[in-house]
């Protein structure tokens, strides 16, 4: 069994945390177009690191990794999450079961870097969990998306049919 570093467990339960915290903020305020799509438009500038050769992994890793993160590891998200119209507003409704799959997600990824750091430099992993993430925020924000798109066209609708 591999056993990541103190500061490797330090950082992922810094993340997890801040992601708590987050998702907390996020159900108070009503959801937008914006707030749905910026996320995973700025965390795409992160693509950015491997411009620097010692980031780099190969293209078919990069795949299995979006894949896993989009597949397999977004479907708990995207379970656990769910917007509903509440007036005029579209508001995400929280879930109890969302904060277990946060911590589940975090002791995931602990224990896949604390393996793939024995077998790839840092910056490799580094990379290859990036691109992880990213599958699963794009899967998770692209159903949101969908989900908030049919809650305000059936807004729409009934505006219009009202009228």
């Amino acid at each position: 069994m591999f056993v990541p570093n103190p500061t490797t467990i330090a950082g992922s339960l810094i993340g997890m945390i801040a992601v708590i915290i987050w998702r907390v903020r996020e159900t108070r305020s009503p959801v937008s177009t914006r707030k749905i799509v910026i996320p995973p438009l700025g965390m795409s500038t992160g693509f950015s690191m491997f411009i620097v050769p010692s980031f780099r992994i190969p293209w078919a890793w990069a795949g299995a990794a979006f894949l896993i993160g989009a597949i397999g590891l977004a479907y708990p998200l995207v379970r656990t999450s769910r917007l509903v119209r509440q007036g005029d507003t579209v508001m995400m409704q929280r879930s109890a079961a969302f904060f277990s799959v946060i911590v589940l997600l975090a002791a995931i990824r602990l224990l896949a870097r604390g393996y793939l750091d024995s077998v790839l430099t840092v910056q490799q992993t580094g990379g290859l969990l990036f691109v992880l993430a990213f599958g699963m925020i794009v899967r998770w924000r692209t159903r949101m998306f969908l989900e908030y798109r049919k809650l305000t066209r059936a807004e729409a609708s009934e505006v219009i049919v009202s009228s």
